[in-house]
């Protein structure tokens, strides 16, 4: 767009193609509420537009009118801008929305397939009755990403719950002090198990329990029970308070274990 190159330049053309269409009593306030710009902004420029010869200014305060040279610069911008929304329009014709899957099984360009989603992994297979679907861009192998687009339909899904186990801080006696056994027969049967804190750390490292999440553990574990995964998480003392604002607030079920024993003396 050579015309409106410069800065200020898509400006100018806007407030000359508003003094045409309102000419010849232009107020410098409608102008500048259409395009959003201070009064003085347009009072700055209609005087440059003046000085150029682009604009007359008549008796009135209000009385302007675009000369012909005026309107030989608007015919010659909207021209710039309509070439260049052409170019813009033509390339978003080949545009389309990309999702990415997981190949349950070799496909090819142009396969319809069905999604669904496993251990919280979407993945995608040959359609048979599934109720979300897709077609594939690219060839892909079982077990690669494969490119899909025109996606429809639902994913059938049941959001999974999340179990919280409540340890106690180090000031209560940490790991020491808290119901490992319990914790063990809570983390049975978990899809994910995420930790908050260094206690929680520590009974995971006892365990030997797998820590999937450490870090942003409320995200995660919200996460993980909207893909349907059932989650365990170890946190200590009022951590805990973090996570079931999130959940209450996403409506997904959890339940909380106090495992923190009572104190020696």
């Amino acid at each position: 767009m050579k015309s409106l190159r410069k800065k200020g330049e898509l400006t100018r053309f806007q407030i000359l193609s508003e003094i045409a269409r309102l000419q010849p009593y232009v107020r410098q306030k409608d102008i500048a509420d259409k395009l959003g710009i201070t009064v003085q902004a347009v009072s700055e420029n209609i005087k440059s537009l003046i000085a150029e010869g682009l604009v007359e200014s008549g008796s009135g305060r209000s009385h302007y009118k675009i000369t012909r040279r005026g309107a030989e610069k608007i015919r010659e911008a909207a021209m710039d801008l309509r070439r260049y929304a052409d170019e813009v329009l033509e390339s978003m014709s080949f545009y389309r929305s990309v999702w990415p899957a997981i190949a349950w099984e070799d496909l090819q360009e142009g396969d319809e397939v069905e999604l669904f989603m496993e251990d919280g992994i979407l993945y995608a297979r040959r359609r048979r009755n599934g109720e979300a679907y897709a077609e594939v861009l690219h060839p892909a192998r079982r077990g690669e990403d494969v490119a899909l687009s025109e996606l429809g339909g639902t994913i059938p899904l049941q959001r999974g719950k999340v179990t919280i186990a409540v340890l106690p801080g180090i000031s209560e006696g940490g790991s020491r002090n808290a119901n490992l056994e319990r914790l063990m027969e809570l983390s049975r049967g978990q899809d994910r198990i995420g930790i908050m804190g260094t206690v929680s750390r520590a009974a995971a490292n006892k365990l030997d329990l797998r820590v999937d999440f450490e870090f942003a553990t409320p995200h995660a574990a919200l996460a993980a029970a909207k893909r349907g995964l059932n989650v365990l998480v170890l946190a200590v003392g009022k951590m805990s308070r973090s996570i079931t604002e999130k959940l209450e607030k996403e409506g997904i079920e959890y339940s909380v274990e106090d495992l923190r024993l009572a104190q020696r003396e």
